[in-house]
């Protein structure tokens, strides 16, 4: 009987991943591919802002002369002039199928699968645009990235770069404007700092948690209001599936402590992982981003009480110890997706991760009342972001020192089955060693 309702979920799941992509019809804006057209619609996600440039995702509403379509066009363009969310648009380009593309490690990128994460199969070359109307699309949203852009101003009035974008990436998950700081964060290993992730959104709790107490709601109501928080910190943040991960596991959570029925974290990863897949199945294979939030958070629940034993005698000074038992935790469990992915590895992780990580809670707090300071009283604003600069400038420091050692990272791929025996291998080590305890 098991074996039956595995494949009878297995055949499911490979149906709904079929049945995502578009349909070859005219109603299909992908139909037209290899064509030159005219195409009416409006910017239909946030617009990825970076240093060569916009790309922005257009939700077709009319084709060629009143035409009607369905389906998304991905193109790019120059920084300025900027196009918002709920832009209307009208279009000349010639549409083209995403190819996976040669990287120069002689890798393919799934450039095709990428953009299917999004809906899209359509991009749209050598646009010639008209800007026709605005408010379009979800009114929410357009609220959401009005403040959002209006948080990024205050941020770049306060901060000079790359110290803005840095913020921006604490605070938000940005990161377009890093420029070279990028390749430095993917050298030490530290990446990891400007996306979001469960940690803000504990984070995001809390304040909100805060601030029911204060106001003496109910419990009841309390959750509606916590909940409904972070939906809105993941839709500001951008909804990547990292996020989504981090805000539903932690509205899971929430839920049961409503209903008095505290669930494992295994239960809670499970049921996440199948509601995301659910709403985009592509995420699960071709999304790292995903596949890193997940595994990560899987080596800090089960692989850290294996090993938390070996570090008793280092200090717990600053969170000396928490920081690398944590470290340690999820380098191990993301080691082997990150060497099949990226084929690096960062020598000097633990350490970089170890002098960093302690400071990071104290600079998400500078720079969060050091922008809202900017509504009140721009003084103090101006301080706390002279704190927060100092914070910065350090890590940018010392990750810079390590990046430039020649042994700081080194190049080494593995193919799909090496990076399976190595979990194998993993998950043999944590049960033996659990088993233990």
């Amino acid at each position: 009987m098991f074996c039956l309702l595995c494949l009878l979920f297995l055949l499911l799941g490979i149906s709904r991943y079929l049945i995502s992509f578009p349909p070859d019809s005219f109603k299909q804006i992908s139909h037209y591919n290899g064509e030159k057209k005219e195409i009416i619609g409006f910017i239909a996600a946030e617009p990825d802002v970076r240093m060569d440039g916009v790309r922005y995702i257009l939700k077709v509403q009319e084709f060629e002369k009143g035409g009607r379509v369905r389906g998304k066009v991905y193109f790019k363009y120059n920084l300025y002039p900027r196009f918002n969310y709920g832009d209307k648009l009208k279009i000349k380009c010639s549409l083209r199928t995403p190819e996976p593309i040669e990287t120069d490690e002689g890798r393919d990128f799934r450039y095709d699968m990428y953009l299917a994460r999004y809906r899209v199969f359509s991009l749209c070359r050598e646009p010639v645009i008209e800007k026709i109307g605005e408010e379009e699309g979800n009114m929410i949203l357009r609220g959401i990235f009005s403040l959002k852009r209006v948080v990024a101003e205050r941020i770049n009035k306060l901060w000079h770069e790359p110290h803005a974008s840095f913020m921006a990436g604490l605070l938000y998950g940005y990161r377009g404007g890093l420029g070279s700081l990028n390749e430095l964060f993917s050298r030490t290993g530290v990446t990891h700092i400007v996306a979001i992730s469960g940690y803000n959104i504990t984070i995001i709790a809390t304040i909100f948690i805060t601030i029911c107490l204060n106001l003496y709601i109910p419990r009841k109501k309390a959750f509606w209001v916590i909940s409904v928080g972070i939906i809105l910190f993941v839709l500001f943040a951008g909804a990547s599936a990292s996020v989504v991960r981090a805000g539903i596991m932690g509205i899971i959570v929430l839920l049961a402590k409503q209903v008095g029925r505290m669930s494992g974290v295994g239960n809670v990863m499970i049921l996440t992982c199948v509601l995301m897949c659910f709403q985009n199945p592509f995420v699960l294979i071709w999304d790292a981003g995903f596949q890193l939030s997940f595994i990560s958070t899987l080596g800090l629940v089960y692989l850290t009480p294996s090993i938390e034993k070996y570090f008793i005698r280092v200090p717990e000074f600053l969170s000396l110890r928490e920081s690398l038992v944590s470290t340690l935790s999820a380098i191990t469990a993301t080691l082997p997706l990150i060497l099949f992915q990226f084929g690096r590895l960062s020598v000097v992780a633990p350490i970089v991760n170890i002098l960093i990580l302690w400071i990071l809670p104290i600079l998400m707090a500078l720079g969060f009342f050091a922008v809202m300071a900017t509504f009140v009283f721009n003084p103090l604003a101006q301080i706390l972001a002279w704190l927060s600069w100092l914070g910065l400038s350090y890590i940018i420091v010392v990750v810079k020192w390590f990046a430039e050692l020649e042994f700081a990272a080194v190049d080494l791929q593995v193919p799909w089955w090496g990076m399976v025996v190595m979990y194998i291998f993993l998950g043999v080590i944590i049960f033996q060693t659990n088993k233990k305890l």
